[in-house]
């Protein structure tokens, strides 16, 4: 004589195994996956590859619009005085990305020719190019705070802060939304 525990298990152990056989059904039905693009035509920019110009120009303008954007709702949350303006202005401008001279993208070929010693040079180069940028603007936020009052500072703060999380959880993993839109986490 059974249990009723052993009778209720043995039915569930049924209806699972019964669900499982029809979704491997519906799956094998549901016809082959959709192709992805070949590797060359999905990444040639990280082949060594430079990104198609009219792309590159329409990313650049859409960074630039949200930069414009996020400044907007900076300067209206801080409420600036007319004294603060030239500060402001000057913020504005230091923040804007400086370009980069034009150097041709290193193909991979190139860099396997590399010894290791010679690709942690040329490693060391970009970073120290980076830091310096970052270090300017750095300078240029620490200044620009300097001019603003204790409550306007606070406000200031809570601006950065929401970009820096936004900004920094978008890898792979993380719990940054690629879509645009926001999500609670």
């Amino acid at each position: 004589m059974t249990s009723l525990f052993t009778r209720r298990r043995l039915a569930l152990t049924a209806v699972a195994t019964a669900i499982g056989a029809a979704s491997i059904a519906a799956i094998a039905q549901s016809g082959p996956a959709p192709q992805m693009p070949p590797m060359g035509e999905a990444h040639a920019h990280a082949k060594g590859k430079p990104m198609d110009p009219q792309r590159h120009a329409e990313r650049l303008q859409h960074m630039q619009e949200r930069m414009a954007e996020h400044q907007a709702r900076l300067k209206a949350s801080l409420q600036l005085t007319p004294q603060q303006e030239p500060a402001w202005n000057a913020f504005v401008a230091r923040m804007q990305p400086q370009p980069r001279p034009e150097q041709p993208r290193m193909d991979r070929d190139a860099w396997k020719g590399l010894s290791t010693p010679e690709r942690l040079d040329r490693m060391e180069a970009l970073k120290a190019e980076r830091d310096k940028a970052m270090a300017q603007r750095h300078d240029a936020i620490r200044s620009f705070y300097a001019q603003l009052t204790p409550s306007q500072q606070k406000a200031f703060d809570a601006q950065q802060g929401m970009g820096m999380m936004r900004a920094g959880m978008r890898g792979p993993g993380m719990h940054g939304h690629h879509d645009g839109e926001h999500r609670p986490m």
